[in-house]
């Protein structure tokens, strides 16, 4: 009884705001008009009028009407200028709603690499306009557009005339759910995820956040576009039920004109069109900004561990044999990564003569990326960034990078520039996640931000991660092949490369070309591409079986990947040209196979109306390349 008197006390103030009427309703549709977005406003008092939106899709309610709320503090400016503005407890609450404008975009562009080949970048747009009313100008605009994978929302400033700066302090949209939904949790960027109610999270949540619906949606809560803001991340609301909102990493000091990141929310009734729209991500983000980008090639890359020239030529002889692209030397090749005193300008290691590598590579087309650490990266990037492009380096690979505040996330966006200017492709390691900036710049590859491979997750934490993690983009889980550390079967393995996507595809993690045994399904990894022109999820049972389909030119690959347990698996094949045969070549676990690795490999003749079935075992997979005839 205390209880639910409690939760009663606590949910009043949300009562007793939807109890006011609502002003200055308006509401925006998607192109195809299943996204919806209504917004209003409710009188609390003669001073303060708040913030309400929600979200619908086809009619049924994805985020119940919730608050519109951000936090900035100018007193410090102000006294400064001597202004005596009197400002509101929350700076929502004392805006009047001025106009109202609408826009809408049909248009469609062609990224540099990606999971498609072409991007539709359709949506209908409605900017709210408010100000003060008073003789601060203070002025804020909601931004939202609707396009037909979700919605996306924004709080933008136009140009103070007097404002030095405005202070951000936080930021509390609110995102309220239908009873009995629950999330797919995590609380650190390579943390693993676990389904929870909508209660008793003892931490704030990662981004993006996917959410499973009662009435059986699907729903992702994700932000795009943070290049200089701090990032966000969920926390559960202490006063509505089954309600989140966001919470800032840290405060901001911006000057006007700016906007915050675009606040998503995606929602379909089939899981896997979350990871087919991701594009809504790239969307958000400015266009490229990279004019001559001829030195972007995205490819596969092997892991030099022993920093010696003798093991570095392996590696490269290695990868021309076997279909990949680069080389990676990993950390201390230039002393301790974590020393501010290392430089990571010279090569310290006796063993390893860089031009000599560097030279030998360029003669079988195998470029050369270097591992540098945040500690040389704050200090020598301007230095080192354009002697690596004198030494022929193709990328760098930063490693524990700062970013979760406003002048960190600055920071690393910046090197991203830096690198580009100099003709260096990226890859940011450890917590960084991507929210759509290598559509501006990219040459930023990759980044991690995910449980990969190298810490050896179970079969069943890789099925839940294309429906978290991946929606966010590009990630380089670091495929393991040989080390008998592996939870799960080869074939599990073979097919990672086309479930996880990622432009730079690291395989062969902890293996050394001495190490790799030359079983014939590495084949599929010297076949599989990196990039994309077309990408189907046939299977979205997450936590039990995921297959995603992938293809390029007219060849189609396909992985798949179970949990722990053993099941049957239907494929079929519909997503194939009717009318057209093909070869499917299949790579599946047959203890029958007199390899090491108990893979076998069969072909069949197939179509688009070809079902195939195959059996897994638990930790189990199988991939195909399929192939017009």
């Amino acid at each position: 009884m205390k209880r639910y008197v409690l939760w009663i006390w606590a949910c009043l103030p949300a009562m007793f705001l939807q109890a006011q009427p609502a002003l200055n309703e308006t509401t925006l549709a998607s192109p195809d008009g299943r996204q919806q977005f209504a917004f209003c406003q409710r009188q609390v008092s003669a001073e303060v009028t708040k913030m309400f939106y929600r979200v619908d899709f086809d009619g049924q309610p994805v985020v119940l009407e919730s608050r519109l709320d951000i936090g900035l503090d100018n007193h410090l400016w102000e006294e400064a200028l001597g202004k005596h503005w009197a400002q509101p407890a929350r700076w929502n609450d004392a805006m009047r709603l001025d106009s109202v404008s609408r826009a809408a975009c049909r248009e469609s562009w062609k990224p540099l690499y990606g999971e498609r080949s072409a991007v539709s970048d359709h949506y209908n747009a409605l900017t709210l306009h408010f100000s003060r009313g008073d003789k601060s100008a203070y002025r804020m605009d909601l931004e939202v557009r609707a396009y037909d994978a979700g919605i996306a929302f924004r709080y933008a400033f136009p140009m103070h005339p007097e404002a030095i700066y405005h202070r951000v302090t936080d930021e509390a949209t609110e995102f309220s759910f239908p009873e009995g939904t629950t999330a797919w949790w995590s609380g650190w960027a390579q943390g693993p995820y676990v389904e929870r109610p909508l209660s008793d999270w003892r931490d704030c949540g990662e981004r993006p956040l996917t959410l499973r619906l009662a009435d059986s949606l699907y729903v992702c809560l994700t932000e795009a576009r943070q290049v200089d803001f701090p990032i966000v991340q969920f926390r559960l609301s202490e006063e509505k039920k089954n309600t989140v909102r966001t919470s800032l990493y840290a405060p901001a000091d911006m000057v006007t004109p700016f906007a915050t990141p675009w606040r998503v929310v995606m929602a379909s009734h089939r899981l896997g069109a979350l990871l087919e729209n991701n594009d809504i991500l790239l969307n958000l983000n400015e266009a490229n900004r990279v004019v001559d980008a001829d030195w972007i090639r995205p490819g596969k890359i092997m892991r030099e561990t022993t920093l010696t020239t003798a093991n570095a030529k392996a590696c490269i002889d290695f990868c021309a044999r076997h279909g990949m692209q680069y080389i990676l030397f990993d950390w201390k090749w230039y002393g301790p990564s974590f020393d501010f005193r290392s430089d990571a300008g010279e090569v310290v290691v006796p063993n390893l003569d860089m031009p000599e590598v560097v030279a030998y590579g360029k003669e079988r087309g195998i470029g050369v990326w270097l591992y540098v650490n945040q500690h040389a990266l704050q200090h020598q990037a301007d230095r080192i960034f354009p002697l690596y492009r004198q030494w022929g380096i193709a990328g760098v690979k930063f490693g524990f990078v700062q970013f979760k505040t406003q002048g960190w996330a600055t920071w690393v966006h910046d090197l991203v520039r830096k690198a580009a200017e100099n003709h260096l492709m990226v890859n940011i390691h450890d917590e960084y996640r991507p929210t759509g900036f290598s559509r501006a710049y990219p040459n930023l590859l990759t980044q991690e931000g995910i449980r990969g491979n190298e810490e050896f997750p179970d079969a069943t934490s890789n099925t839940l991660l294309p429906f978290t993690r991946m929606i966010a983009g590009a990630a380089d889980y670091t495929v393991c092949y040989f080390d008998p550390r592996l939870k799960n079967t080869h074939a599990h393995q073979l097919a990672l490369p086309v479930v996880f996507y990622s432009p730079l595809q690291t395989l062969y993690w902890y293996d050394t070309p001495a190490r790799v045994k030359e079983v014939p399904e590495l084949e599929f990894f010297d076949q599989v591409p990196v990039t994309w022109d077309e990408t189907r999820v046939v299977h979205d049972r997450i936590g039990e079986y995921v297959t995603i389909a992938r293809r390029s030119g007219t060849d189609w690959y396909v992985g798949c990947i179970g949990n722990n347990e053993a099941r049957v698996v239907s494929l079929p094949l519909d997503f194939l040209t009717k009318g057209r045969k093909y070869t499917a070549t299949i790579y599946a676990t047959d203890e029958r196979a007199d390899t090491p690795t108990r893979v076998g490999i069969t072909t069949r003749k197939v179509d688009s109306g070809t079902v195939l079935t195959l059996r897994l075992k638990e930790r189990d997979g199988f991939a195909l390349r399929i192939v017009p005839d």
